[in-house]
This record gives C-alpha cells, sequence and structure tokens, in this order.
C-alpha cells in the first residue's frame, strides 16, 4: 500500500466510520444536536469567488469527497427526524495558535499544511518549504486561500451553539475571512512579523490543487452575528510565539 492509498483509507475511514458512530451514540442518548466541522474544499474550483454557501459543491480530493458525504448523511439525519438541530461550519484555512502560546497545534514529519511546515523551517527542522506551483492566477503565481485564525474559528463554534440552542433544522455557514491571500504572501508576511527567514523552492503542482478560493462569510455575519477579527500578521505572530513556548 503507498502513503497516497493509505491516506485515503485514514480520510474515509477517520471522518466516516468516526461520524456514523458518534450519531448513533446520540440517538441512542436523545442527544439531538450537534455543530460538525465541514471544510471549503468542498467547493472545489468554484466558479466565482467570494464563495457562497450556495455555490456547487465538487470537491477534488478525497478528504473534501469524505466531508462531502459526511454533510449528505447529516442532512438525510434531519429529513428523517425533524427534531435535529445541525448546524454545519465549512472552515476555509485554519492557521494561528491562541496569543498565549499555551493552545497550538505541533506538526510532524509528514505534515503538509502550510503553517505547520513553515513553523517546521523557521525551527530548523526543514532546511526549506516546498511551494507547490507558481503558474495560478495570482499576482505571484502561488495559489490564493482564505487564512483564517483558529481563535477567529472558535468564536464562530460559539456563536454557532447559540444559534442552535434557538433553532430547529439544518443549516450550513462559511467560517472565513472573505479576503484571500497567496502562499508566498503568508510565507513574506511571517518572516516580517518573526524576523525569521523562510528559504522555499518552487516544485510541481499537487493533484486537487486549486488556483483560487476565499469565502463570502456574509451568511455567518448576519445569521451567526459573526465575522473574523484577526489578520494573516496576527496568525504568523501567534503561531510564532506558541513555537516558541513549546519547542
Amino acid at each position: 500500500m503507498t502513503y497516497i492509498q493509505f491516506r485515503v483509507t485514514e480520510y474515509y475511514y477517520n471522518n466516516l466510520n468516526s461520524t456514523f458512530n458518534l450519531i448513533l451514540a446520540m440517538k441512542k442518548a436523545n442527544i439531538k444536536k450537534i455543530i460538525f466541522s465541514s471544510s471549503a474544499t468542498l467547493y472545489g474550483q468554484a466558479n466565482s469567488n467570494p464563495i457562497s454557501e450556495d455555490s456547487d459543491l465538487r470537491p477534488k480530493t478525497p478528504y473534501g469527497n469524505s466531508k462531502l458525504f459526511i454533510e449528505k448523511f447529516l442532512n438525510d439525519i434531519y429529513i428523517s427526524d425533524k427534531s435535529w438541530r445541525i448546524v454545519i461550519l465549512r472552515y476555509f484555512n485554519p492557521v494561528g495558535a491562541h496569543s498565549s502560546g499555551i493552545i497550538g497545534e505541533n506538526s510532524n514529519n509528514k505534515s503538509t499544511n502550510l503553517m505547520p511546515v513553515i513553523g517546521d523551517v523557521a525551527l530548523g527542522k526543514r532546511k526549506f518549504i516546498e511551494i507547490y506551483g507558481n503558474d495560478y492566477l495570482s499576482h505571484d503565481g502561488t495559489c490564493v486561500r482564505d487564512f483564517i485564525h483558529v481563535m477567529d474559528l472558535a468564536l464562530g463554534h460559539i456563536s454557532a451553539l447559540y444559534y442552535i440552542n434557538n433553532n430547529q433544522g439544518i443549516d450550513f455557514f462559511n467560517l472565513g475571512t472573505g479576503q484571500g491571500t497567496t502562499v508566498l504572501t503568508l510565507i513574506k508576511t511571517f518572516e516580517k512579523a518573526t524576523g525569521v527567514s523562510i528559504p522555499y523552492e518552487i516544485v510541481d503542482r499537487r493533484i486537487g490543487d486549486i488556483d483560487l478560493s476565499f469565502a463570502c462569510p456574509e451568511k455567518a455575519n448576519k445569521i451567526l452575528k459573526w465575522d473574523a477579527k484577526k489578520n494573516i500578521n496576527d496568525m504568523c505572530l501567534d503561531y510564532w510565539n506558541w513555537l516558541l513556548k513549546n519547542n
């Protein structure tokens, strides 16, 4: 079994099996409220940006497919029993750490998420970061993503909790800043915020990567009374603070 095959199996097993087991346990305990962490990968290469919740769902990766299957499963759960209260939060690209430096994300040798890899390079654990392609439709050729601070996501969950306690049904919300940032811009922002150089090399694109993806957060702004407060400089500083205190 290759590493890629393993990851496909792992995505489906972890995401689908754990959700099925959780719903079965909830039904047994007569608990019918759930906030599900979904992903903007469901949208794939959207026809237009910013991406709203009614955009087509056409993921290009096994991870995205697994999230879409769960959303369909939860929708069927609600159709079968209208007393359920379900909120689905579609994350864009979470980065950062708690500003205290107490809570954050450690990487491992297999990590491909951008910020943990930047952190490894900053700490000298890797010699450079690989940027997958520089021929995307952006000002510097690297792909564009909507990076959102993890603490803004946490506040999004709190807002969803208030909402679910007062509303029945199922609903979907994007959690993003509404701002697109290139991979190279994030690297340069990290360098400027921390004073640490981040060497990089351009390599081939990865299968499934898309040019441009950033959120239209208006629905969450209006209905959940939530909006992202922190910018990419905050994300870089908070993550670096976490790394310095925990490595």
